[in-house]
């Protein structure tokens, strides 16, 4: 992403930004990707009174499972999400390969890079759809 930026403010400002992202991506990964601890609900019962501390554990486990299963959302879209990341880097550095050599490129050599179209366009005019 850097190297499609142009002015050097917006480098030391993109540079600003991914270190701010880094240090609260690290805090994350490090307090947040930690199990908890169990709770110790006889600890509580012990400590506030067993009416109370039941009613909070029915609350949990009632909850407990959507939870869990949010998160299970939540790694599924992460996922999907880098994936995603790594297609439009990829994309973005051919469009920039295409676009430094669209001047002196000929079709050929587009076509060589995207078949598919080739195919597609072969079938129009043999179609007569062109």
């Amino acid at each position: 992403m850097a190297k499609v930026l142009v002015s050097d403010e917006a480098r030391k400002e993109f540079s600003t930004l991914r270190r701010a992202f880094d240090e609260v991506n690290t805090q994350l990964q490090t307090k947040f990707s930690q199990e908890p601890e169990p709770i110790e609900w006889d600890f509580y019962r012990k400590g506030i009174g067993s009416g109370i501390v039941d009613m909070y554990k029915e609350a949990y486990d009632k909850y407990k499972p959507k939870f869990d299963a949010l998160l299970v959302e939540l790694k599924e879209a992460e996922e999907k999400s880098l994936q995603e990341s790594a297609r439009l880097e990829k994309e973005i550095i051919d469009v920039q390969e295409i676009s430094k050599k669209l001047s002196t490129m000929t079709a050929d050599e587009y076509f060589e890079k995207h078949p598919e179209l080739k195919k597609k366009f072969d079938d129009e005019i043999r179609n007569d759809n062109w």
